[in-house]
Order: C-alpha cells, then sequence, then structure tokens
C-alpha cells in the first residue's frame, strides 16, 4: 500500500511542477497590450492615387502596388475606379492606389513612410487612427534608402517615441504595426533575427533583419522595440510567393532619421564618396590576393578625379578599416563613408601586393547616379589563347572613354574556361592574375604562364562596371 502512495505522490508532484513551469513560462512571455494601446494612434495608412494613361491598361502595366504578384494584385484592382477621358481631349485616363503604411513623427504632422509607398503619386492621403482623412504634401524622398518625409496639417497630433536601434540585440522582441492588404493597425510580433544586413541595390542602408509578419500593406509602418520606442521603418520582405515567408527588412530609425532631418531642412541627403566600385572578397579571390581569410572589399573600379584617386587607392587594393571599423562584408564600407561628411577625413586599411599600409582620404561628396561607359567598338589587334577567348586592343578614344591606360575588349568567347566563367564579347579584361594587361599580347603572354589548380583574378568591365572574377585552369 505504501508503494502505491508514494507513486501517486511523486505523479501528483510531477503534475504540481510541470503546472508551475507552464505558469512560469506563460508569465514570462511578453504583453504587448500597453504597447500597442499607446503606440498605435500614431500609426497611419497611407493611400496614394496616380493618373495612368488607358493604354497602360490594355498592355497589363498596373501599378506596383508594393510588389504584388497577379494573384495578390487582383485583390486591390476590384477598388480601382474606371478609366476615365481627360476633359482636355488625349489619351484616357484612370485612377490607380496604392496602400502602406507610415507613422507621425511630431505633434505638428510630420509623417515618415518610405519612398516607394509614394512614388510618382498624384495625391497622398493619410488615415489617421480615428479613420480622419487628411491630404499629405511631401516634403521629400531619399531612394537610396527608401526613405520618405511627408506633411499634414494638425495640431498636438499623438506621436510616437523614437528609440536607438544601434542597442537593438539580436534575439529581442519587436512588433509591428500597419496596414497589410489594407487591414488597418494590425499587430505582429517576432524578433530581431539579425542586424547590418545588406541587400542588393541598398548600398547604405543596414537593415535590421526580423520575423515578423510583414506584408503588402506594411510597408513605411513603425517597428518597434518592448519600451515602445520606434526602431526601425519595415521596408522590404524576402518572398517567392508574394506573402510573408519568415525574412523581413527595416530600415533602422538612426538612419531614417537622419535622412529625414536632412529632407526637411534642405530638401536633400548628403553623402560621403569615396569614388570606388567595391565588391566582396571571396574565398577564391582571397587566396589570389594573399589574404589569410575572406574580408574586407575589394577595389574593382577607382574613379577617375574621385577621393579615392586622389588619395592613392589603387584597383587590387583590399580596404579593411575605414577610421578604425572593420570592414568585414564589402557592404560595411558604404555604410561607414555614406555617413562621413564631406570634407573629413577617412583613414583607410589596405592590403596591396601582400603588404598592410594606411592610406589617407578626403571624403567627398556624393554625386548624382552618373552614366554608365558603352561597350566597346572595334579593336585593331587580334590575338587568341589558352582561355579560349579572342580579344582586340583598345583604341586610344576607348582608352579614353574608358578612362584606361591599356586593356583589351572580348571578340569572340570559344569552348573553354572563359565560357564557363561566364566571360561574354564585349567585356573589357584590365587585369589578370594580378598583373595589369596593356595590349593583346601582353594578355597572351600573362594567359600563357597561369598556375594550374590554382585560384586566378582576372578584373573584367562590363558595360561600365568593374568587378573581379576568379577560376581554376585544371588542364
Amino acid at each position: 500500500m505504501i508503494p502505491r502512495l508514494n507513486s501517486y505522490l511523486s505523479l501528483v508532484a510531477a503534475v504540481l511542477m510541470l503546472s508551475q513551469a507552464a505558469i512560469a513560462q506563460a508569465e514570462a512571455l511578453p504583453d504587448f497590450t500597453g504597447l500597442v494601446e499607446q503606440a498605435s494612434p500614431a500609426v497611419v495608412n497611407i493611400s496614394t492615387r496616380q493618373k495612368m494613361p488607358d493604354r497602360s491598361v490594355a498592355s497589363g502595366q498596373m501599378p506596383d502596388l508594393e510588389g504584388l504578384p497577379p494573384q495578390l494584385r487582383e485583390f486591390f484592382e476590384h477598388s480601382l475606379p474606371k478609366g476615365q477621358r481627360n476633359p482636355k481631349g488625349g489619351d484616357r485616363q484612370r485612377e490607380v492606389q496604392s496602400l502602406g503604411s507610415g507613422f507621425i513623427t511630431s505633434s505638428d504632422g510630420y509623417v515618415l513612410t518610405n519612398n516607394h509607398v509614394i512614388e510618382g503619386a498624384d495625391e497622398i492621403i493619410v488615415r489617421l487612427s480615428d479613420r480622419s482623412e487628411l491630404k499629405a504634401k511631401l516634403i521629400g524622398t531619399d531612394p537610396r534608402t527608401d526613405v520618405a518625409v511627408l506633411k499634414i496639417d494638425g495640431k498636438d497630433l499623438p506621436t510616437v517615441k523614437i528609440g536607438d536601434s544601434d542597442k537593438l540585440k539580436v534575439g529581442e522582441w519587436v512588433l509591428a504595426i500597419g496596414s497589410p492588404f489594407g487591414f488597418d493597425h494590425s499587430v505582429t510580433k517576432g524578433i530581431v533575427s539579425a542586424k547590418g544586413r545588406s541587400l542588393p541595390n541598398d548600398t547604405y542602408v543596414p537593415f535590421i533583419q526580423t520575423d515578423v509578419a510583414i506584408n503588402p500593406g506594411n510597408s513605411g509602418g513603425p517597428l518597434f522595440n518592448m519600451a515602445g520606442e520606434v526602431v526601425g521603418i519595415n521596408s522590404q520582405i524576402f518572398t517567392r510567393s508574394g506573402g510573408f515567408m519568415g525574412l523581413s527588412f527595416a530600415i533602422p530609425i538612426d538612419v531614417a532619421m537622419d535622412v529625414a532631418n536632412q529632407l526637411k531642412a534642405g530638401g536633400k541627403v548628403n553623402r560621403g564618396w569615396l569614388g570606388v566600385v567595391i565588391q566582396e572578397v571571396n574565398k577564391d579571390l582571397a587566396e589570389s590576393f594573399g589574404l589569410d581569410k575572406p574580408a574586407g572589399a575589394l577595389v574593382a573600379q577607382v574613379l577617375d578625379n574621385g577621393p579615392a584617386a586622389k588619395g592613392g587607392v589603387q584597383v587590387g587594393d583590399v580596404i579593411l578599416s575605414a577610421n578604425g571599423q572593420p570592414i568585414v562584408m564589402s557592404a560595411d564600407l558604404p555604410h561607414l563613408v555614406g555617413n562621413m561628411k564631406d570634407g573629413s577625413k577617412a583613414e583607410l586599411e589596405v592590403i596591396r601586393d601582400g603588404k598592410r599600409q594606411t592610406l589617407t582620404v578626403t571624403v567627398g561628396a556624393l554625386p548624382e547616379e552618373g552614366q554608365e561607359m558603352g561597350i566597346p567598338e572595334e579593336g585593331i589587334e587580334r590575338s587568341s589563347n589558352r582561355l579560349g577567348v579572342s580579344v582586340v586592343e583598345l583604341t586610344a578614344e576607348q582608352k579614353k572613354n574608358f578612362d584606361l591606360k591599356g586593356g583589351v575588349v572580348i571578340k569572340e568567347v570559344e569552348d573553354g574556361p572563359a565560357s564557363r566563367i561566364g566571360l561574354q564579347p564585349g567585356d573589357v579584361i584590365t587585369h589578370l592574375n594580378n598583373q595589369p594587361i596593356t595590349t593583346a599580347k601582353n594578355f597572351t603572354e600573362v594567359a600563357k604562364d597561369l598556375p594550374m589548380n590554382h585560384s586566378v583574378s582576372m578584373r573584367v568591365l562590363r558595360q561600365g562596371r568593374a568587378s573581379f572574377i576568379t577560376f581554376k585552369l585544371t588542364e
């Protein structure tokens, strides 16, 4: 009898312990209710109207609607008004709408959102939490960071608290409020998955990655920490289906507020600039340049008369740090330099020919988007080589246009190593195996002495963009 009683008591004790553990776990989970009540009034819905020619409808060209795939885009198309004829005559036009989110940063009506939410809009409407609607004035936009500043008329408007995105920690709870698919003030939560993420074509934003559910319509809305402070602007999602897949990206609020303040003060954003084209250093490139491990930013191109050129930076340099800040990934460099002021000094630690040295560069102001260099025309000499390409030399005019002292242009690509690494006719080769290429004959000589089964680097210009590629000769 006693053993049975002991077993029963042990079972009861185990159940009690599990219950207490479950209660403790439930108590440890965050409660977002207070945060939502406090922050929601300052979150707004943003809709835009844009007149488009009716021929756009006929050709199937719809507004971006934040990148929705066709099956989701149909959800919004039913609400679009029918085409109307221009009273002055001409093409028929129709109004299209876009939906997004935003948040009020000042009691007199300044609103932050994404540039892509309001881009191309003829009219911007901000709907407040009390369902009232106000027309917004566009103060300024910055496509490079995807930030836009709006202004609505109002007094004593509810505002968000601005936090410090630098203090965010990976694993920290965060919460988003926005209007996914037009459903106002929807709340989703998650954690910070990573910081300082770089995305293609977004050079100047070290994104915050989260697993917060973000969908079309959330863009431009705030990302909150547990203190109810805005730490980011929800901007992008990674998706293959058009919906949320667990990867969301937010612009750090420190970056967004710096941009917003510059837009309000002068209507544009000033950024530091070195005048280089860089690329990632992978394992093969690290081996070819004599590095112990992949790190830094490889200089693939130095723009003539730019700050880097004046400071002595050369093609093939690997930049390891800027003002003492390590460059682990190549995208770290634009983030650091972009925050520097025009005229400030940047101490760059570089590796050149296997040796470390420090260069001092005076940072310039980032210019407007420039024109790409064209494809070279017919050369004057032809040479074949073991890489499986036929090349011709650049003319004096082409060298001037490309700002090159030498190099060869590919005319034909045969079956061989060049074909396997993706070289194309029109590509310009300026360096091979860390040696500058001056003539077609020089190219053939360098190619003849390439080592076997070892990573070899080649610098290639394609449509004006320079990059290093690597390959190995195995036969």
